[in-house]
């Protein structure tokens, strides 16, 4: 045996174990973090590590942070650069006052780095869960991304300040949506308002009429993607399709008229059917290989309508918009037709929040008796979710759509607990979920109106509140919005309201006992009342065993027969805990495995160097 085989086999050996403690963090996902695109990451992550490689336009330190509300406080950083040829990585962490501090913990592993005459590049890793209070857990829900960078390194002192080389953006790095990928030549026609004036207001809701193209055999659209006019992706907040009686007069084709209005043309009162929601943050949504929306038969959507949310509230003037949609179909038929599901709280004034709340929760019931009716009589086997949408306003902090059987909680159809009004998608789920006849479904809304000095209202204005989840499922049944809404009687009754003026003859409805609030509608009575934190809470726990209405609608604006049915809400057993984080217990084996892991790789790099010279 020759003097260098041992070590030639120590090379192999190593190797392979290197290559298998690397698999499952390839660099699978990717996003520009800045609109220039001078920031780049690409990341990949198994069950217990996420990778990062960054790319940044600089010969200077990269900033790469994980924070809780966007900004550079209480975040989780790792800075790093090329000097002198030599890569380097720290872990730092930043206080309540934006000071940076060196995390005793380095928790971040540097793979490699290198540089050229423009960029910087550098690949890192950590387990998700690193049981240091410093580092944030990364889990399934979003996670506000912070970066920055500087034209010099590091220096003995530390960072210098980055200036106006910094940005957020919000991700889901455990689940990053759906690939924009789709066969090179795939059809496709846009749905897009037309110069449409923006009003001078806080809120409007903006409807155009358009008709889906005529074709001669059915056909399926496999892709969804928003078209946002540049500079307008503040002022359009979501955009939603709904589906229109389809012996609409041709006349009325992109006829046009603010929604929700007292002249809006009678038309608009057909288009009842949710087909596909797009809200702020949120890319294109590409449906799974099996599933494609339906288009081109005798029960699929001729007249659409296009429904654009504006958000101004500065109250701009002058402002132009082009925004729409563009969808992408195919005569290639996948094996099912996709439906869209509304769940959550009904949207009414009688969804209502106190001011001053640090976390008042609402609960949505899309109920058994609503699933067991619908499902029984159109698909006993059930429905097969594939995403979800989770959607509120500025007050949400953290939503879920949580699913019973028999009363006993399964595990979310999906969650997010660090929820981002400017960042809401469809979720894809990484396992299909069937809902059967006789299930039901919890939309969970957290909120915080702190700093709010009167009642939020559900309403269509980013100001108010909705509490809703979108299901995209397969096959396409005949249910359309599955959702409740506490009765009034009872809140009023806490803030001691005896007597309505009745018959009701105006909206918000008129108080007339007892006299504090006496000729006052109940929206002004509600503002009226001193709400306490206290009181807010009592109020909150009240309003969640209240009988509610149940909303059951058909397609079109037919109903199930449940529909307004008054019931009390369900009795369910034993909340289901996220699985998401790992015990920290659990971690220090995964962090010994790692440990080893990059002992090993730093080895093989002596090696190598070694035998080079041999």
């Amino acid at each position: 045996m020759s003097q260098n085989q041992p070590l030639c086999a120590l090379v192999f050996l190593t190797s392979l174990f290197c290559s298998a403690c690397s698999q499952g963090t390839r660099f699978v996902h990717s996003a520009a973090l800045d609109v220039d695109g001078r920031y780049n990451i690409k990341w990949g992550f198994d069950e217990s590590t996420i990778t990062f490689e960054v790319e940044v336009e600089t010969r200077g330190y990269i900033g790469f942070g994980l924070s809780p509300t966007g900004a550079m406080s209480s975040s989780d950083i790792v800075i790093g650069g090329v000097l002198s040829g030599s890569p380097y990585l720290l872990d730092y962490y930043t206080d309540s006052n934006r000071k940076v501090h060196k995390d005793a913990l380095q928790s971040y592993q540097l793979l490699y780095g290198r540089e050229n005459d423009t960029h910087t590049v550098l690949a890192f890793s950590r387990n998700l869960q690193t049981c240091d209070d410093n580092d944030k857990v990364i889990t399934g829900s979003t996670v506000r991304v912070i970066w920055a960078f500087h034209v010099e390194d590091v220096g003995v002192s530390g960072p210098v300040y980055h200036g106006t080389n910094r940005g957020r953006k919000s991700l889901r790095l455990l689940n990053p949506g759906t690939s924009s990928s789709i066969p090179a030549g795939t059809a496709f026609f846009d749905l897009q308002n037309e110069e449409v004036p923006v009003p001078h207001k806080d809120t409007t809701y903006w409807c155009q009429i358009f008709k889906f193209p005529e074709l001669k055999k059915k056909h399926h659209i496999i892709r969804i993607e928003p078209m946002i006019q540049k500079s307008h992706e503040n002022l359009v907040h979501h955009i939603l399709l709904y589906q229109c009686d389809s012996d609409l007069n041709k006349s009325e084709i992109n006829r046009r008229h603010e929604c929700y209005h007292p002249n809006m043309p009678d038309s608009f009162f057909t288009c009842e059917t949710v087909l596909f929601a797009w809200a702020i943050g949120g890319e294109g949504f590409t449906y799974p290989p099996h599933v494609g929306m339906s288009i081109g038969t005798s029960i699929d959507p001729v007249y659409v309508q296009m429904e654009i949310h504006f958000d101004n509230p500065s109250l701009q003037r002058g402002i132009v918009d082009s925004s729409g949609l563009r969808l992408y179909y195919s005569p290639s038929l996948r094996r099912y037709d996709a439906g869209v599901i509304e769940t959550g709280v009904w949207v009414s004034l009688y969804h209502m929040l106190p001011p001053g709340m640090q976390d008042y929760i609402t609960e949505g019931h899309c109920t058994q008796e609503c699933l067991q009716e619908s499902l029984d009589s159109e698909m006993p086997s059930g429905i097969h979710v594939f995403a979800v949408l989770l959607h509120a306003h500025l007050a949400g902090r953290a939503i879920r759509a949580r699913h019973f059987r028999q009363q006993i909680e399964l595990q979310p159809l999906a969650s997010d607990d660090q929820f981002d009004f400017n960042f809401q998608e469809f979720q894809p789920l990484s396992q299909e979920r069937i809902i059967l006849p006789g299930d039901s479904l919890i939309t969970e809304c957290r909120y915080n109106t702190k700093g709010r000095m009167n009642m939020t209202w559900g309403g269509l204005s980013t100001r108010d509140e909705m509490c809703l989840s979108y299901l995209l499922y397969y096959p396409r049944v005949n249910l359309t919005r599955c959702e409740s809404l506490p009765e009034i009687t009872g809140q009023l009754k806490f803030i001691g309201v005896k007597e309505i003026h009745e018959p009701v003859t105006t909206w918000p409805f008129v108080i007339k006992s007892p006299k504090k609030y006496s000729n006052l509608s109940f929206t002004e009575a509600m503002d009226k009342y001193k709400w306490t934190r206290k009181r807010g809470n009592a109020f909150n726990d009240i309003v969640r065993k209240l009988p509610m209405n149940v909303r059951c609608s058909k397609i079109g604006q037919d109903e199930w027969s449940i529909q307004g049915v008054i019931i009390s809400p369900p009795e369910l057993k034993s909340e289901q805990t996220s699985a998401a984080v790992v015990a920290c217990r659990n971690v220090s084996e995964i962090q010994c495995r790692r440990s080893l892991a990059l002992l090993l790789t730093a080895c093989l790099l002596l090696i190598l160097q070694t035998c080079l010279h041999l």
